[in-house]
């Protein structure tokens, strides 16, 4: 098994949009040095790579967790539920996808919920209603997408997902980068 070290921080990088000078100036290292690991052309040591893994807000477990891996089926069972965003579901549905170049979250919204307003910000995002009516509230318009139809907009405006119907919502949304 081939450790692709220099292609996963290169990729860790891109996903933080972080350019080699800026990982570097995190890392304390030089952009020479970021520039040679990424293409394979030097060795790096345990403590520059900690260096470079911590600037990346990432642990070495999660970046060693799954080299050489092509998971490519998930369980429900493996699902990330984060309970701190007040709405009755938000389950990441891939491990560790905020390390990867899009997330897909599942979201369900009782009567009356809401997501918090996101800020603009780069990226896209992606989503496909399964049931009840979601409410995108995107810059000052606001668009109803029913069951079945989904919506796809550049997050260059702030943007919320409010529940306005009478039944819940739920709906998979994808963003790409991650924004947790």
């Amino acid at each position: 098994m081939r450790l692709e070290i220099g292609e996963k921080i290169k990729a860790l990088r891109l996903a933080s949009e972080l350019t080699q000078s800026e990982l570097a100036a995190r890392a304390r290292l030089t952009k020479g040095f970021i520039s040679q690991v990424e293409r394979d052309q030097t060795s790096i040591s345990l403590d520059s790579l900690l260096d470079i893994l911590e600037a990346l807000g990432v642990t070495i477990t999660e970046f060693f967790g799954n080299i050489g891996q092509s998971r490519v089926v998930f369980s429900p069972k493996e699902r990330v539920v984060v309970t701190d965003k007040g709405v009755s579901k938000f389950e990441i549905l891939i491990p560790g996808s905020t390390n990867n170049l899009m997330d897909p979250i599942m979201i369900g919204l009782t009567p009356g919920e809401e997501l918090p307003t996101e800020g603009p910000h780069a990226g896209e995002e992606f989503g496909y209603v399964l049931s009840g009516v979601l409410t995108l509230v995107l810059g000052k318009k606001v668009h109803k997408v029913p069951p079945r139809h989904c919506f796809y907009f550049e997050a260059e405006q702030a943007h919320q997902f409010v529940n306005r119907g009478k039944i819940g919502t739920n709906f998979l949304w994808v963003t790409s980068p991650p924004q947790m």
